[in-house]
C-alpha cells in the first residue's frame, strides 16, 4: 500500500521544483526527503525521480503518482475540513494572498468585521495578508504556503487556474476610461457616455506597470480597437493613475474598484463601447473549503465584495 506522508513528499517535490525547496516546505532535511522517495520507489517498484545533471525530476511514473497524490490530498483536506466542522472549531489562522484594490477594497474590511467580532467574543480568526499579482499568488497557493487567493481575470486576459484547486466569483466589475473633463469635452463626449476606444489612439496613456497584467488588459483592449497605447506615464498604484488623469496627463484604462472612494480631481469616467469586464475569484486548494474559518472569511468575503459593487456604482 503506498504511504501517504511519501506521496505528499513527491507532491511537494513536483510543486516546489528542488529537494531543498521541498524540505524547507514540509520542515525536513534534505536527506530526509531523500530517503522518503527512495522508500516511495521500493514500495512502487520502478522510479520515480531521475537524476538530470544536478537536478531530481519526475519520471513519467511519478509524473502519474502526482497526479493521484493531488485528488488523494484534496480529499484528506476535505475530510480534515469536516471534522473540524463537527468539532465546531471556527477559529484559526486563515492566509490570504491578494492584488492591491482587493486588498484595500474587500480584504481591510473583513479585517476590520471579524476584529470586531473578536472584541464581543472569546473567539478568534487571525488573518495573515500577502499582497500579490494574480500570476504570483495563484503559484504561492499551489505551493501551499497560503490557504486562499484573491485574483482576477479579464474579458479581454481570462484567468487559468491550476488543477487541484475551487474558485468562486467574488465580483464582475466593468473597465472605465478615466479622462480630464477638458479632455473628454473635446472629443464631444458628455459625461458617463460611452465611448469608441479607438478614438483614443493619439491620446497619451498612463498605465500600470508591464509586470501587472492590468497592463496586459490595457494593451489587448487597445489593440482590439486597432492601436498601440501612446505611453506617458507608468505607475502600479491606481491612485496615482486618478490623480494624473485629473491633472490632465492623459487616458487610463480603471477597473471600477481601482477608483478611490473620493475622485482626487476633475475625472469623466465612461463606459467602453465595446466593454471590457474584470471578474475577482476567491481561490483554494481543493477540500479547503469546508475548513470553518475558511468558510467563515468566504462568508465575510462575499459580503465585502456585494458591499463593493454597490459603494462603486455610486462613483
Amino acid at each position: 500500500m503506498l504511504d501517504v506522508r511519501r506521496l505528499r513528499v513527491l507532491q511537494y517535490l513536483a510543486t516546489h521544483g528542488t529537494v531543498a525547496a521541498a524540505a524547507e516546505a514540509l520542515y525536513l532535511t534534505a536527506p530526509a526527503i531523500s530517503q522518503q522517495l527512495a522508500a516511495l520507489e521500493r514500495e512502487v517498484g520502478l522510479p520515480v525521480v531521475e537524476k538530470r545533471g544536478r537536478t531530481l525530476h519526475l519520471t513519467p511514473v511519478g509524473e502519474l503518482l502526482v497526479s493521484h497524490a493531488e485528488i488523494v490530498l484534496s480529499d484528506l483536506a476535505a475530510a480534515e475540513s469536516d471534522l473540524e466542522a463537527i468539532r465546531g472549531r471556527g477559529h484559526g489562522i486563515v492566509r490570504v494572498t491578494a492584488f492591491a484594490s482587493a486588498a484595500r477594497a474587500l480584504i481591510a474590511p473583513v479585517w476590520k468585521q471579524i476584529l470586531d467580532a473578536e472584541a464581543e467574543t472569546e473567539g478568534s480568526l487571525t488573518l495573515e495578508l500577502f499582497e500579490q499579482e494574480p500570476e504570483s499568488a495563484l503559484e504561492t497557493l499551489r505551493r501551499r504556503d497560503v490557504d486562499l487567493a484573491v485574483v482576477h481575470g479579464y474579458t479581454v486576459l481570462p484567468r487559468d487556474f491550476p488543477g487541484g484547486c475551487e474558485q468562486t466569483k467574488l465580483l464582475e466589475e466593468p473597465v472605465l476610461l478615466a479622462l480630464h473633463p477638458e479632455h473628454a469635452a473635446r472629443m464631444g463626449l458628455k459625461p458617463g457616455e460611452s465611448v469608441d476606444l479607438a478614438r483614443l489612439s493619439d491620446s497619451a496613456w498612463l498605465t500600470p506597470g508591464p509586470e501587472t497584467s492590468c497592463y496586459e488588459m490595457i494593451q489587448r483592449a487597445c489593440g482590439a480597437a486597432g492601436f498601440v497605447p501612446t505611453i506617458r506615464s507608468r505607475s502600479s498604484d491606481f491612485s496615482v493613475l486618478a490623480v494624473l488623469v485629473a491633472a490632465g496627463a492623459g487616458a487610463a484604462l480603471l477597473p471600477r474598484m481601482t477608483l478611490p472612494d473620493t475622485l482626487p480631481g476633475p475625472i469623466s469616467l465612461h463606459r467602453l463601447l465595446h466593454p471590457v469586464t474584470r471578474t475577482v475569484y476567491s481561490v483554494s486548494q481543493s477540500g479547503t473549503s469546508r475548513r470553518p474559518d475558511i468558510r467563515y472569511f468566504q462568508q465575510l468575503l462575499h459580503q465585502a465584495a456585494e458591499t463593493a459593487v454597490l459603494q462603486k456604482q455610486q462613483i
